[in-house]
């Protein structure tokens, strides 16, 4: 039937759902929401380092565990690391965003624009295994480094800094000691972006009837409720891959294949669960939890501000 005068055809207008934010806002929303969460929630990762690091149960617990750092090297030791963290969450969530906004485009429907759960758990799944891969692995083993030095006197730390760390590591261990523990690096980063990305526009849609590129920019504490819920999934199903990971990347690769603890993804696995018992496999996770969730509402209060701006002025 054809259209009346002065209207457009119905297909002149596509759906919500095929206008998209570009992967360049995307990646600006990522860097600028990650730098806000690496200041606000540093203590609570060096806090889960330690206890993960706690083989003989030094720490009782968390509040335990912040309390003895305080003591015993002062308020400044719960930001160690911070460093590192803040840049490689700044390059993290730069490369996630952008790269979770391009696979989403590619993974669409060429006919329709239409994005399908799979597609939307594919894409969350690539960037997050191009972001263990390209920034977590190498920032993290240098932060991991840091936090598990003990002590109040320079002199008596292996480690100056980041940067000395770093050269350190590479020296002693070469290159590929940057990237240790990279195996179940990957496999966390990737199952919880897919887990994360799907369940925020889940939840986006459920309770506040948000799709993308609709044009609706959400108030920053609706941002902040889809973000925290989204990310509480993915540490429960991860938090096996991220025990193994502070392990590996603890024990390095200086000492000889011989003398090292665990050999690899499936032999720490082996080796924690029959020397510590199942549960070791999740520990720390409530640290994790108490710093990925705040840290996902913290960075989609800021990211969804961003790319809500740009759908309202720009779609």
């Amino acid at each position: 039937m054809a259209s009346s005068p002065g209207t457009a055809p119905a297909s002149a207008t596509p759906p919500p759902n095929t206008l998209v934010v570009p992967s360049y806002v995307k990646a600006v929303s990522g860097s600028v929401g990650g730098i806000v969460e690496a200041c606000c929630l540093q203590p609570i990762d060096v806090i889960k380092t330690r206890l993960q690091l706690d083989r003989v149960n030094q720490y009782k617990g968390i509040l335990h565990c912040a309390r003895a750092i305080v003591e015993q090297e002062g308020v400044r030791a719960l930001w160690k690391g911070l460093t590192p963290f803040a840049t490689h969450l700044t390059l993290k969530y730069t490369l996630r965003m952008g790269s979770n906004a391009l696979l989403q485009v590619a993974f669409r429907d060429s006919e329709t624009g239409k994005l399908s759960h799979s597609g939307r758990l594919g894409a969350g799944f690539g960037a997050g295994v191009l972001e263990a891969l390209l920034i977590v692995t190498p920032f993290e083993v240098v932060k991991i480094r840091l936090q598990q030095q003990r002590g109040l006197s320079p002199h008596l730390l292996r480690y100056r800094g980041p940067v000395h760390c770093a050269r350190c590591i590479v020296r002693e261990e070469g290159i590929l000691g940057l990237w240790a523990g990279a195996a179940p690096t990957v496999m966390r980063n990737g199952v919880n972006q897919a887990v994360m990305f799907t369940a925020k526009n889940k939840f986006d849609a459920v309770l506040w009837r948000k799709h993308e590129g609709d044009g609706q920019l959400l108030q920053p504490w609706q941002s902040m409720i889809s973000g925290f819920l989204a990310g509480s999934a993915g540490p429960i199903c991860t938090g096996p891959f991220d025990v193994v990971k502070t392990r590996l990347m603890a024990q390095g690769r200086a000492a000889e294949a011989t003398k090292m603890r665990y050999k690899g993804l499936f032999h720490a696995l082996k080796t924690i669960y029959t020397e510590e018992g199942l549960l070791v496999l999740w520990k720390g996770l409530l640290p994790r939890l108490m710093r990925i969730p705040p840290g996902q509402a913290i960075m989609w209060a800021v990211a969804d501000q961003i790319t809500g701006f740009y759908e309202k002025r720009f779609l």
